[in-house]
């Protein structure tokens, strides 16, 4: 039994001279793609152009040399005009320029360089004529990973330099604009998970396998003359044999193949073998198709029984293969043409059919089992394959294993993202490696030794008896305890005596003890015994270690926890200044002010982490404070041009308090918006991931504003000082700001009315005068401390005698050092910028561009070569100071050149290049 099907010969180029067809034009691309000089032009090219781009890419992020040429490739891009006095930068001069600019800043940014590997694997796939992988596979994930990874890059990079023009179109155009950053980031991988699973399906990986070994699973084994073909599961579902014409229009239809079986002797089929045949002689092939059109189609016939299960599993072999079969003696036979990879149902069930002898045109299709023989001409309903769908391919049956595990994996991570959802949120994170500074870094307390003898303490207890005995007072009892500054000794008067009259003998009693700064406290708070202060005449040293060692300062809950020292029982007195929550400070010079500030900080530093605490530094003095320096990026907040973090400029304090005031603002309308009543609420719900980061809510830090000395800014500025540190002291409690303000001179004129009515906590070092001590503590007693740090704390009605701790420059050095080391924040703690009176525009302030600096043209043109519009650019490049940049900074936006303000940013530059620049200042000197 022989059969054949003939292929549809490539069509020639006709003697008339007619156009190719699409695939004579493709069969020519083909011929020339074979052609070994072009093929080793093309490699060549397309690996100096990988080479070219690799090196301008890497020039562009490496060498820093992308925004310095971009204005000359714009500018050469538009007038093909290059500027004068102006050299490209870029490594591969202009052409890597353009490169540079076209396929990363326009382009894809970082994922720019997927184009040099593309360019590579096409240069070696003609120079080697090695197929690493198909080009229409490649051009398809190419493409899409160049759009994929600028769009991630762009999710998390606000610019455009390394994410590229598409990137940030798609990414912060819109995505983010529409469904926010986590939502966009989940698009993007959903995005890369859909891709890949329908870009490397287990199908196209069988047909990868089918194509490299050569094998066509179409026909197997059913009966000793007749191979059955295994067709589609659509095919399989619809299996029937019908009535059909054996045409001509059959016999040359797509399939292209010739599939011929013949018997041999014994009567087993020949191989099959596929062939493409070229007609030597035309007369023959037209009288062949006049022989075959003559033929009449036959009723098929059908096996009359199933096929056993063992027919079956045979039919659903993949090792049975097409065999080979001798080609035609009358055609000619060129190339054996390999097998398609699939045979469509239609195609199949064709061939099927017509599988017959040429000579009868008869069509016998049965399916026969050795053990169960077929009795031809049965008619029987098809053969069921459901047996044949049970047994499922090994490769199929991994792929639908791997599916399986990868929804279960999906699942799993979606409910580890919810738990994650209920976590808190940890504002430390963003310096999980911070430390906190050890105690070693203090100096080691001495061994404590009581400095009163028993003697001093029995001899100072004759002398106050027999004092107060001299003027007729008699003591029931006397108690004394002894503290690291004074002793205490408390007594208690016999009945009848007026409190008043002891109080009156304090100069007396001092008199009688030889001593100075005693005070008498009549009575003591909650005791109802008159207390007598007698300075110790050797002091201990309260040392900061000891501070930091004891018990109170290690388990205190306190949001701000300070210390202050230890009372005259030798207790460490700690206070929260979250609660207190602002502290005045005043004292004589050398009486421990600093060192007292110094104690502060350090507390605050010891406890607290960087992401929770900031401080506003200031020093007119500008040494006192210096050291706090090395702690910028991790505990300071500054104004976003500022040069120092440690404000000493007078004119820049204004500002700074002013800025503080913008920030107390914007944290009431968050406080307001969140429905919180102060900081700690509002923290709370932001941590329990209760408000929305997209609606302006964010983690506050407790800001600490430190004002070193007063005095002298209230006498270079007056009410521009006192009416923002009035403010922040009225309304800053809530939001986290708290003062600490320090003064040598506690004059009415330097602590305010104003000032003072809002500081409830008041701490005094000792004073010159009794008048100073009023002012501070509205009381006596300031005035007879003994000074090296003894002071008294008042809060409210209780005043409590305190000895400071001591911390020596370089404890504090070691401490910021330390610290310093350490991994911080990318800048300090930007505040909002204020802008003063004079820097808001008009009239003359020098807002409009008729009153126009001096300097305007040439501030410009810093501006637009930087790109970059800080008023601190200014004030280096032009030396001026901060109110003269400011002016030109708003005289520049007056005129176009840079955008509004934008809080912590740098405005943005409106002028790309100076040619552009030079246009707009004749213009406006046109105008002007």
């Amino acid at each position: 039994m022989a059969k054949t099907i003939r292929e549809n010969t490539y069509k020639k180029k006709n003697d008339s001279g007619k156009a190719l067809s699409q695939n004579e034009f493709i069969q020519i691309i083909r011929l020339l793609l074979k052609n070994k000089k072009v093929r080793f032009t093309l490699g060549m090219f397309f690996l100096l152009m990988a080479m070219a781009m690799f090196g301008a890419f890497t020039s562009y992020f490496l060498g820093g040399t992308g925004k310095a040429d971009q204005s000359l490739v714009e500018a050469f891009w538009n007038n093909n005009l290059k500027e004068a006095g102006k050299e490209v930068q870029n490594w591969l001069g202009l052409t890597g320029a353009i490169l540079a600019h076209t396929f990363v800043f326009k382009g894809f940014g970082l994922a720019a360089y997927i184009l040099v590997v593309v360019s590579f694997v096409l240069g070696w796939r003609f120079l080697n004529n090695v197929t690493l992988i198909r080009l229409s596979r490649m051009a398809k994930v190419s493409a899409f990973f160049l759009i994929w990874t600028s769009t991630l890059i762009a999710l998390g990079d606000e610019s455009t330099f390394i994410s590229g023009g598409w990137g940030y179109l798609i990414g912060r155009g819109v995505l983010i604009p529409l469904t926010g950053s986590f939502f966009s980031v989940l698009i993007t991988f959903a995005a890369l998970v859909v891709f890949v699973v329908y870009t490397f399906t287990p199908e196209e990986y069988k047909k990868y396998v089918s194509k490299n070994t050569g094998m066509i699973k179409t026909i197997s084994k059913a009966a000793k003359s007749v191979k059955y073909v295994s067709v589609d599961k659509k095919i399989k579902d619809k299996f029937t044999i019908e009535e059909d014409e054996f045409t001509e229009d059959d016999l040359m239809a797509d399939e292209g193949i010739i599939l011929e079986v013949t018997d041999d002797k014994e009567g087993k089929p020949n191989p099959l073998e596929t062939t493409k045949i070229i007609d030597e002689n035309d007369d023959k092939v037209a009288a062949r198709r006049d022989r075959l059109s003559k033929l009449k189609t036959r009723k098929t016939k059908i096996p009359t029984e199933r096929p056993t299960e063992e027919t079956v599993s045979k039919l659903n072999t993949t090792d049975d293969l097409i065999p080979d079969m001798p080609p035609f003696k009358n055609p000619t036979i060129e190339t054996p043409l390999e097998m398609p990879k699939e045979i469509s149902p239609k195609r199949t069930r064709r061939n099927t059919e017509k599988l017959s002898k040429r000579k009868t045109g008869k069509l016998n299709l049965e399916l026969t089992d050795e053990s169960a023989p077929v009795t031809p001409g049965s008619d029987v309903p098809p053969p069921s394959l459901d047996k044949v769908s049970e047994k499922v391919n090994p490769f199929f049956e991994k792929a639908i294993q791997k599916d399986i595990n990868f929804k279960e994996e999906a699942e799993t991570n979606r409910e580890i993202r919810e738990e994650k959802k209920l976590e808190a949120y940890d504002p430390t994170l963003d310096l999980s490696t911070y430390k906190f500074p050890t105690i070693d870094l203090l100096n080691t307390s001495p061994e404590s030794k009581r400095q009163v003898t028993p003697e001093e303490l029995e001899a100072n207890k004759d002398r106050i008896v027999d004092t107060l005995s001299n003027y007729g007072i008699g003591i029931s009892q006397i108690k004394a305890t002894i503290g690291p500054t004074v002793t205490l000794y408390e007594i208690i008067p016999e009945a009848g005596v007026r409190i008043s009259k002891i109080k009156n003998l304090e100069d007396d009693i001092a008199l009688s003890l030889a001593a100075l700064g005693i005070r008498i406290i009549a009575p003591i708070p909650g005791k109802g015994t008159i207390g007598i202060e007698v300075p110790n005449k050797k002091r201990e040293i309260v040392t900061m270690r000891s501070i930091m060692e004891d018990d109170a300062f290690i388990n205190t809950k306190a949001s701000l926890p300070i210390v202050l020292g230890k009372t005259i029982e030798n207790k460490v007195f700690l206070a929260d200044l979250a609660k207190m929550p602002h502290v005045l400070m005043a004292g004589a010079t050398g009486q421990g002010k600093s060192v007292g500030l110094n104690v502060f900080l350090a507390t605050l530093i010891y406890k607290k982490h960087p992401a929770e605490l900031k401080f506003v530094l200031i020093d007119p003095k500008k040494v006192e404070l210096t050291l706090f320096n090395a702690i910028e990026k991790h505990f300071l907040a500054t104004l976003p041009d500022a040069e120092e973090a440690i404000i000493t400029d007078n004119q820049k304090v204004i500002h700074t308090l002013n800025s503080l005031c913008l920030e107390m603002d914007n944290r009431y309308n968050l406080l307001k918006d969140a429905l919180c009543r102060n900081i700690k609420e509002y923290n709370q719900k932001f941590t329990q991931r209760k408000l929305n980061p997209k609606k302006g809510h964010k983690f506050m830090p407790y800001i600490v504003l430190v004002i070193d000395e007063l005095a002298d800014l209230m006498m270079t500025a007056g009410k521009e000082v006192e009416q923002p540190i009035a403010r922040l002291a009225q309304l800053a409690r809530a939001i986290g700001i708290h003062l600490v303000v320090a003064t040598q001179r506690p004059s009415v004129n330097v602590i305010t009315g104003v000032i003072k009515a809002n500081f409830p906590a008041r701490l005094s070092f000792k004073v010159t005068s009794k008048i100073d001590s009023r002012t501070i503590l509205d009381a006596g007693g300031a005035e007879q401390l003994v000074g090296m740090g003894d002071m008294l704390f008042s809060i409210g009605a209780e005043t409590i005698r305190l000895q400071g701790a001591f911390l020596d420059t370089p404890e504090v050095e070691r401490i910021c050092t330390f610290i310093g080391e350490q991994q911080g924040y990318p800048m300090a703690y930007q505040l909002p910028e204020f802008l003063g009176e004079e820097s808001k525009g008009g009239g003359s302030t020098g807002g409009t561009v008729a009153d126009r600096d001096e300097l305007f043209d040439e501030a410009a043109r810093i501006i637009v070569m930087h790109q970059q519009g800080s008023t601190s650019l200014l004030q280096r490049r032009l030396k001026l100071g901060y109110n003269r940049a400011g002016r030109l900074i708003d005289q520049l936006e007056a005129a176009g050149i840079v955008g509004p303000f934008e809080g912590s940013k740098a405005r943005e530059v409106l002028i790309p290049d100076e040619y552009s620049l030079e246009r707009l200042l004749d213009e406006i000197s046109k105008n002007g």
